[in-house]
This record gives structure tokens, sequence and C-alpha cells, in this order.
């Protein structure tokens, strides 16, 4: 408890980070580094003054300064102010533009002039697109070119046009909701009136004027509102994914001075031929370049550009209905990575939990209460009807707690509620007679509600009264003093004076904090410590509940010294806590209250599926530790198992790693690195943003640096004594360290980070394990970890649209993230990997017929096929049915790939895909390219057909192989399908036949008169065909070729079977129908059957109706207990 309360020393002598405190932004830069208070140049307000990072004023006609720029100014309501030349800066060359950004946002990549250049500059970064530009530069050199130069161009075109138009789309789509969020309106003061103006055109310096539940246009410092106090609350869904309401406060001088003149709500924005051998053989060398580029084939980018994302966005078990939103694919290029994930980073708030608080259970005076009725059946529920400010869904069951509250008897409990009433910064609106509450967290929300519920109705709030309806009478009390919560304090206070004139502190905050400043007197402490230890266990978030009646006199000398602090020109926040401790002790405990931050559904079950499936799941959230570790253990990624490490153990951990290898003694050779857990066991790290920076040495010595950097010294290097480390090299095995720890605990939590933080611990996985990772979010304070990771998804929904517009998928809740990975995922990738082993085995195939003809045609760089079918190959005789396979494929169905994660385990490994397989490819390519060319090349060898003729011609001979490759392949990828439609069957039968129906076209007569020079393979086909022992020929070719494949695949199946061979070995076995015992009735007549069918019911039902036998059986009686055993079968 006094570690996590300690408060972060400054960066000499420092025992360690504040938990508590968030980090400062790592996105600051050495001119916006704060100078130290002596510093400060006179006639300038205390840093203490700036209201967090605005760093202006606002003055009636005097310019606004920045405190450590000067250049840097800004006048209210004169736009004309910022465009002098003070404020233009160099971009290029010597054209000068305004320093001060515009309000336009701008996501999209092309414009109707850049598109055409940029796309193709995009498209030609792509080594393969360049390849095949250098070959058709080459075809179009007639010394050199051996194949028309449009089999390469057709081609490229197709690729660069059916990806200019993908990329065109996309783009559309930003433009679109640029234009949407660009072309908002508000009011801005302009001409001395506020007119309607669009989002876009404000500039900095402009006066804008916002209603209540308007969105807010930019960055904005609020002059005045208003409510009492000149106070707002604010909803930063948009910004980090939390709907709870933050309160914000207008400067005393600028509420008042509007307030005065015109009671504005106002807005502030900052914002040929004689040739040698030698010349000979240089051009035969790039010929066969030209021949053989169909080694890597150009359709392979074709096919590329697939549909699968079309499957995420249709897929109606990923729809949220209550929201009415679908899942959605944002991007076309990342599918197969789905399949391939190791890590997901994960925000908290609005990702795992729903961020709605229920109130669960309470502690009065020593008694637990449960208010809500789970697990006590058989209880009636308590009739709330005479309280008609009580929520209608509201249950409970405990008719003592509400017989001590109507008889006014128990004063603890009626304090309880009066505390919680009483106590809070919540405003109420009135909505057609029912009291609306808008509360700064959750929480506070929460306990509200429940006095609320029980009678204690927070009514109305002025700026020095609240008043509130106890049982029926409505009482006002006074309010004198707000001592506010912060991470600090972690506790509010509020002192009222009662109707009587009784002053009483009511105050709630975290047990660590409030017992610190208990009175000895004090009752209940120990019971409700037990309670609090009770709460804790089950996850739920805590807080306790004092008070403390104030004599008139004590509370006079508190207030002079309180309204001294408030008024300090240095260090107010400091002064104001030295003072709220001064009150804030010797108080009387009541109890304590448990709230649950309810979770998504299905959270617990997704994270011990993505477990199963070997995926390490991270949590980065900005949230306290305690409230983070919480969700920890009511998500499951917690367990009562696990060995929890905090920022404290693993740097010293770290530190002693370090040390023992600055004392390692040179030229030694390198062990192999220890692990930090050799002991094994389940571990887990939370670790805060502070104790990150420690650890990681990222943090930065603000004051130092200033101060070197204005006397021009350079920081004094660092000693091996130092905390901090020698070289960049030494920083980047601290880091490596650092990865290797974490990667070995089944579970991490880094909490109270920065935005910055989250994308520094994804790149730092990315740079040290060269896995591919996950991120998911919901909020803008989440764009930097979704835009890191290799892959980003954001949840849409209530909590705004800035990490779904930078996410590659988006869907509404954390549940589906599992359906993404085990099924889209893992199925794209099994299918891309199929599809890229299918299409270099082709290939190989095809292309090498030419190397072995070269052998025989004296190297004249002579193809072995017709030009035509070189360049209709790859586009329409054999891409069909690999495309199919690459998108419908599928090894197993989708309820099998969530039931054995598992099968996920191939992607991660990269074992469908990988070098391995690659030469497994090439060498099958070559033995069909063998078995292509020479069963044929011996066949035509002094051979006669049946009418005389000797067909072995080069062409016939060209017609013979060609058919021989077409067959051969397209049966090949029928025995690499795994899931068969009637799609599937029509493409491979399709490809044959468009084939030869092609084939025997550019082969007639009548297209050879018409383009005599293009078509000349006259009348082969037809010739060739019609000899009997050529169709033997094409038979023995093509079984000899497949006959291998077939075996293999037999033997591995039978003797290494994979995991998901497995899978579907045992849902075959339970979909066999079940055996039916025969029935035999004693005394009942016994006569033989005349027939030989069976009696049960046989399968004509399912012939004749088409009906696919492998639909999802019904449950067995005999079932294998392997089968009916989940734990069992997920143990594959």
């Amino acid at each position: 408890c006094s570690r996590m309360s300690r408060r972060r020393a400054d960066s000499h002598g420092s025992l360690g980070p504040d938990d508590e405190v968030v980090p400062y932004s790592d996105d600051e830069t050495d001119d916006e580094l704060e100078p130290s208070i002596d510093e400060q140049p006179e006639g300038l307000p205390s840093v203490s003054q700036l209201s967090g990072k605005v760093n202006c004023f606002l003055c009636e006609s005097i310019p606004l300064c920045c405190l450590l720029d000067l250049n840097w100014q800004v006048k209210a309501n004169d736009r004309s102010f910022c465009k002098q030349p003070q404020f233009q800066k160099k971009f290029f060359l010597c054209f000068k533009r305004c320093k001060y950004a515009g309000n336009a946002i701008r996501t999209y990549k092309y414009n109707v002039i850049t598109f055409l250049p940029l796309n193709l500059y995009e498209q030609f970064k792509r080594a393969a697109n360049l390849y095949f530009l250098a070959l058709l530069i080459l075809q179009i050199i007639p010394e050199i070119t051996t194949l028309p130069w449009y089999t390469t161009l057709v081609p490229l075109v197709l690729v660069l046009g059916i990806t200019a138009i993908k990329d065109l789309v996309d783009d559309l789509a930003r433009h679109r909701m640029d234009k949407e969020i660009n072309n908002r309106k508000c009011e801005v003061l302009l001409n001395g009136r506020f007119q309607e103006c669009r989002w876009m055109q404000i500039q900095v310096g402009d006066v804008v004027r916002l209603k209540k539940n308007d969105f807010i246009p930019a960055d904005i410092l609020l002059l005045s509102s208003s409510n009492p106090n000149s106070l707002c609350y604010v909803e930063t869904a948009e910004l980090d994914g939390e709907t709870n309401l933050k309160f914000k406060m207008g400067l005393k001088v600028t509420h008042e001075r509007l307030q005065e003149e015109s009671q504005l709500r106002a807005w502030y924005l900052y914002d040929g031929l004689n040739q040698t051998a030698s010349y000979r053989g240089f051009l035969s060398f790039w010929g066969y370049i030209i021949v053989l580029n169909t080694m890597v084939p150009i359709s392979l980018y074709v096919s590329l550009v697939d549909a699968h994302f079309k499957f995420i966005n249709w897929d109606l078990q990923m729809y949220y209905s209550e929201k009415d939103t679908p899942a959605k694919a944002r991007t076309t290029t990342l599918n197969e990575q789905l399949g391939q994930i190791e890590y997901i980073f994960s925000d908290k708030t609005g990702t795992l939990t729903q961020n709605i608080m229920a109130f669960k259970k309470c502690s009065i005076a020593g008694r637990v209460v449960r208010c809500l009725a789970q697990g006590h059946n058989g209880s009636k529920w308590v009739d709330f009807s005479s309280n008609i400010f009580a929520e209608k869904k509201f249950q409970f069951y405990d008719h003592h707690l509400i017989s001590c509250i109507q008889s006014k008897k128990d004063k603890d409990v009626l304090e309880f509620f009066k505390l919680l009433s009483l106590c809070h910064t919540v405003m109420v609106e009135q909505r057609e007679d029912d009291l609306v509450y808008q509360a700064a967290s959750p929480d506070e929300g929460a306990l509200v509600t429940a006095a609320r519920n029980f009678g204690f109705v927070f009514l109305s709030r002025t700026q020095d009264t609240i008043t509130i309806s106890e049982m029926g009478t409505e009482t006002t009390y006074e309010m004198l003093a707000l001592l506010d919560f912060n991470s600090d304090r972690k506790r509010m206070s509020i002192i009222l004076r009662f109707p009587d004139g009784k002053i009483r502190l009511y105050c709630k905050g975290a047990d660590t904090v409030i017992y610190e400043r208990l009175s000895p007197n004090s009752k209940y402490k120990d019971v409700t410590q037990e309670a609090l230890d009770v709460f804790a266990n089950e996850t739920l978030r805590t807080l306790c509940l004092c008070y403390k009646d104030i004599s008139r006199a004590d509370f006079d000398a508190w207030s002079r010294k309180y309204k001294e602090a408030s008024i300090a020109m240095r260090n107010r926040e400091e002064a104001l806590d030295e003072v709220y401790e001064q009150i804030e002790k010797d108080l009387l405990l009541i109890g304590a209250t448990a709230i649950e931050d309810k979770l998504q559904d299905g959270v617990p079950e997704t994270i011990a599926k993505l477990a199963k499936a070997d995926i390490k799941i991270w949590v980065l959230t900005g949230d306290k530790k305690e409230t983070a570790e919480n969700i920890g253990f009511s998500c499951q990624l917690l367990t009562d198992d696990m060995q929890i490490y905090y920022g404290e153990d693993v740097n010293e951990k770290l530190s002693m790693r370090q040390n023992s290898r600055r004392n390692e003694p040179l030229g030694k050779p390198k062990k192999i690195k220890e692990r930090f857990f050799p002991e094994g066991g389940k571990n887990a790290l939370i670790i805060t943003g502070g104790w990150l920076n420690e650890i990681l040495y990222e943090k930065k010595k603000k004051r130092r640096r200033l101060r070197l950097r204005r006397l021009g010294k350079k920081p004094s290097p660092t000693s091996p004594q130092d905390s901090q480390p020698m070289n960049d090299h030494e920083k980047e095995l601290r880091q490596q360290d650092f990865v290797d720890m974490a990667c070995e605990c089944g579970a991490v939590i880094c909490c109270r980070v920065t935005p910055k933080q989250k994308a520094n611990v994804v790149n730092l996985v990315k740079k040290y394990k060269k896995a591919i990772t996950l991120s998911i979010g919901d909020g803008a304070n989440d764009v930097n970890m979704i835009k890191t990771a290799d892959i980003g998804v954001g949840i849409s929904g209530q909590e705004g649209m800035q990490a779904v517009m930078s996410s590659d998928y988006a869907f509404a809740q954390f549940r589906y993230l599992q359906r993404l990975l085990l099924v889209h995922g893992r199925w794209s990738y099994i299918r891309m990997c199929k599809f890229l082993r299918y299409f270099f085995y082709k290939n190989f195939s095809f292309t090498l017929v030419h190397f072995w003809y070269s052998f025989f045609s004296g190297y004249s760089s002579q193809v072995a096929y017709e030009d035509w079918f070189i360049t209709l190959y790859n586009v329409c005789y054999s891409s069909l049915p690999v495309l199919l396979v690459g998108l419908l494929d599928q090894d197993v169905n989708d309820k099998l790939s969530l039931m054995f994660p598992k099968l996920y385990l191939p992607g991660q490994q990269g074992t469908l895909f990988n070098y391995k397989n690659f030469f497994i490819s090439l060498f099958h390519g070559i033995f069909t390219s063998l078995i292509i060319f020479f069963i044929p090349y011996g066949a035509f060898l002094q051979t006669m057909g049946q009418d005389g003729e000797a067909p072995s011609d080069y062409q016939s001979f060209a017609v013979v192989t060609a058919s021989s490759l077409i067959i051969t392949v397209n049966l090949q990828i029928s025995l690499d399908t795994s899931y068969w439609t009637f799609v599937n069957c029509f493409a491979v039968l399709g490809s044959m036949a468009i084939y030869f129906g092609i084939m025997f076209d550019i082969h007639s007569a009548g297209i050879h008169v018409i383009f005599p020079s293009a078509f000349k393979f006259t009348g082969v086909a037809s010739n060739a065909l019609r000899q009997p022992y050529l169709w033997l020929t094409i038979i023995l070719t093509v079984g000899i070729s497949l006959l291998p494949v077939i075996c293999i695949q037999f033997l591995c199946k039978t003797i290494w079977p994979s995991v998901g061979d497995e899978v579907r070995q045992r849902s075959t076995l339970a979909e066999e129908p079940p055996k039916e015992k025969p029935t035999f009735q004693r005394g009942a007549r016994s006569r033989r059957s005349a027939y030989a069918f069976s009696h049960s019911r046989g399968y004509a039902d399912l012939i004749s109706t088409g009906r696919s036998i492998r639909q999802k059986p019904r449950a067995r009686r005999d079932a294998p207990e392997s089968i009916k055993e989940a734990p069992q079968a997920e143990n594959i």
C-alpha cells in the first residue's frame, strides 16, 4: 500500500515512478519542454496556472503568447493576425506558408491530378511489376524478342488496372468520409455576430459557440459556460473511447467578462545484320530470359486481388443487431495475415468492457448487503412502487435493509445513502418527468443512481447548494467546499452545512488512503476490511465511505487557509492538497461500496479460445493499476494460479541481467540466453507507464536538458554505476530483455500508459520477436497502436469512429475477434498458401518444358508452345480453379475451427508455405515438366499415323504437350481441393473445355485468313487430335504425372496426419449414421424379409433432393466419448 501511494520524486534519487501517474506525452518536442519555475520570465504566470496543455491566455485585443516560444502568438477573433510575415515558415525553397495548421482533415491519398502518377509510382515500387516492365521493354527490341510483346503487356495492364480500380474505390470512400466531417457546421463569431461555418473553415483564434450535445470541431479552450461555475461536461469517446463525461471549467475572469457582456457560451480554437557469335549469344541469353519469364507468373498478382474481405462483410455471425453494426474489412491485402497472429494488443475501456458500471454490493456498518439477487432463488422482490424516482428495472431482495431505511432507525444506513446522494460532482437534467444524471465517471453515476433507488434522490444543484429528496422529503444543503478527486488524492470530499446549522464533511475514496485518515475511535474497520477483501477477490471496484463533523471555529480557520491556497500564484495544486490534508483526518467509517465494470459479452470465452490458439494477449490501457488488474481477473486473462510481477520486480530482474552482462569479460563467447523465469509456472506482468519509461530508458529529464541546451552544453556521459544506458547498444539490449521477459509470461498488462507508449510496446514486439501483431481499440488514443501493429482492428459503435477510420477491420464487439482470426483468418491463410504452392507448381511445370526443349532445338530460344497458348495459359486455362480454391476452400467448417483452436498453430509457425514448401513445389514442377515433355517426345520419335501421315512435326508436338499440361494441372488442383462445390467442378471442367474450344478456334482456317501473321497453327489441332495413339500419349502422360501425388497424399494422411486431418476424421466419424439395434419382442411372430434391402431409412431423400451429407448430424446416443467431451477434443 505504501508503494502504491508513494509520490514520484525527482529523477535524482528516485525510488521509482508513481504507478498512478500517466507519464508525459512522448510526442513532446524539445520546443515544448517546460522550464523550471525558477527560470520563468518575469511577468508571466506560473506553469501551474495553465490548464493541461493549453499554453495561452485570452485577453481582449492583446496577443496571446506561449511561455516558451514568443513566435507563437494568437489573437482572439482576428484571422488576419496569424497571416503576418512573422508567422510564416519555409516549406519548399523560398516558398512560405502559415505555421498554423488548418482545421480540415485529410485521410485520402489521391486527387484528380495525382491519382495516375502516384498510383503507378506505388505499383511500380513492387519488384514484380518492375520485372514485367523490364521484360516488356526487352520484348519490344526486335533483335532479342522471342515472344510477341502482347504476351506480357496484356496481363501487366490487367494487373495495373485492377489494382488501380481497387485503390480508387478505397480512396473514394476516404474522400466521402473526409467530406462529411469537414462539412459539419458550427457557429463562429465573424463580423460581430455568430454565423454558421464549416469545420474545415475554422482558423486559429476563432471564437466558437457550442450547444448541448454538439460535436467539438477542434482543440479548443473553454471560456465560459451557462452552468454554475462555468462548468461543462465533455464526452471524449472520439478520443479515448470512454463514454463517461469529463468536466471542464472556464477561467473565472473570462467567464465573468463574457457573462456580463453578451451571455455567450464561447470556445477558443488553437490549432540488324552483322553479328558476332558473342553478340548472338548475348541476344540469345536475353531471349531465354523472356521465354522463362512465366517462372514468376504475372497472373499471380492478378489473382491475389481477391475477394476474401467480402466474406467478412457478409458474415452474419459478426453482425451486431443491437447497434445495426456489421463487420467491415477496410483492406483487401491483409487477410492471410489474420491467420498468423501471435500477439494481440488490446485497449480496455470500451474494448473489453462496456464501460457500464453496476452497483453490486455494499458493506454498511459491518454488514454485507447484496444489491442484486443473483443466486438467491425463491426470494421475493422488494416493491419500489412508492419511490417514483426508482428505476423500473431495479430488483432487490433484502427486505430488512428496506425496512431499516423506511423506519429511519438505523442512522448508519441513512448516512450511507445520504453520503452517496451528496458527495459527488454529478449534473442532473429533467427529461419528461424523469431525472437523467450526467456523471464525470461511470462509477460516480452508478453510486448516485443506487442512492436514488433507495429513496435518497439527488434532485438539483447550484453553485452553492445541493438539493436531495430523503424518503420523499426535499432537503437543501449549503455546499461550503468541494475537495475534488485526483489521481494523487484518490478520494473526494464535500463540506456541507445542514439546515440545522451543523457542518459535516463527507468523504469517499480508495481504502488505501481512507484507512490512513480514520480516527482511532472509528468502528467497523476490521469487518469492513474483510468485506473489501471479499469484494476485491470478486474483481469488484471498491470505495470506502466516511464522514466527520466539524465545528464552526475549526471550519472558519480552515476556510481562510483554503482561500489563500486557492489564489496562490505558484504551486497552487500542491498548496490545495496540503490544506485538504488538514481537514481530511480523524474520519469515521460508515461502510464500503462494490461496483462491477461490466465486461462485453463473450470476452472471457474469447480470451480463453485465443489462448488455446497460442495467441498472447497484452492489455494496454490508461486506467489505474487496480482497475486494470481487476479487469484482468474478470476477463480471465489473469488467474489465481499466476505469479504476478510488478514494475519494481521487472526492473530488478532486468537490472540484474544488465549488471551480469556488464561484468562479463570481453571476448568471452556468449552463452545461450537464460530464461527469466526458470522455475516455470504461470507468470504475468503488470507494469505502469512510469515504470515502463524507467525500464526502457525512455525517461526524459526535461529541465536538465533544457538548461544544458540554453547553456550550449551537452549532457555528460553516463557511468556503469548510473541506471542509464552506456550507449544505444546497451539500451537495445535492455529493451530486448524486457520483450523476452514479457513474452515468457502468459499475460501482460500495461496501465497508465500514453498513446505513444502503446505504439512503442507494439513496435518493440515487432522488432525483437519478428511476429505478426494485431492491435484492437475503440478510441483516438488507440490510433497510434492500431497503425503500428501489422493489423489494426477498430471497435465501432457508440465510442466514436476515430479508431475505425484508422483500422483495417472493424466490428462492434470484442468477441467477434475469435471468429475473425480462428475462422476467416485461418481460412485465408490456408487458401493463400495452397494458392501460392499450386501457382508455383503449375508455372514450373509450364515453363521448364521450354528448358528441356532447348536441348533439342540448338538453344535457339524457340518456344515449345504456340504463342497464343503462352498468352492465355495463366489467364484463361488454369487460373479459375485455383482462384476458386483461394477463395472458397475450407479444410474444416467454421464450427470445427472454433471448437479446435489448435488448428490455428500452423499459421503462426508458417508450416504451410515456407522454403521447404517452395522447393517441394519446385521439384514437383520439375518432375511434371519432365513427364510432359519426354513422354510425348518419345511418342513422336519414328511414328506414323493411321492415314500415313507423320504427325511428328513441331506444331503437333506443341499441341500434345499443351493438352497434357492443361489436363494435368487442372486435375492436380482437384486433388488439392478440400471443399467441393458446384462452382469448383464447373471451373475445372470448364477450364479444360475453354482450352479445347479456343485451341480449335485459333487453329481454324478462317481466322488464319483474317490474321495470317498472328495465327500460324492452321489445322494442327484437328489433325493431331484425331490420332488415337496421341490421345493415349496424353492419357499416359497425365496418369504418370498424377499417380505419385495420389500415393504420397494417401500415405501422408494415413501415417503422418496433420491436426486438420485428425479433426476431419473425427468429424466424419461423428457424421456417420448410428446403427440401430434390432428390436425383439417376446412372443411376437418372427418372419424373414423377402427382399435384400435394409429396413432402416436410407439416403434416397438425400440423393433426390441434392442435400449435402455433410450437414450437422443429430445427437447420437452411442457417440464415442472423445467426440462427446469437448475438453478432450480441444486438446488436439
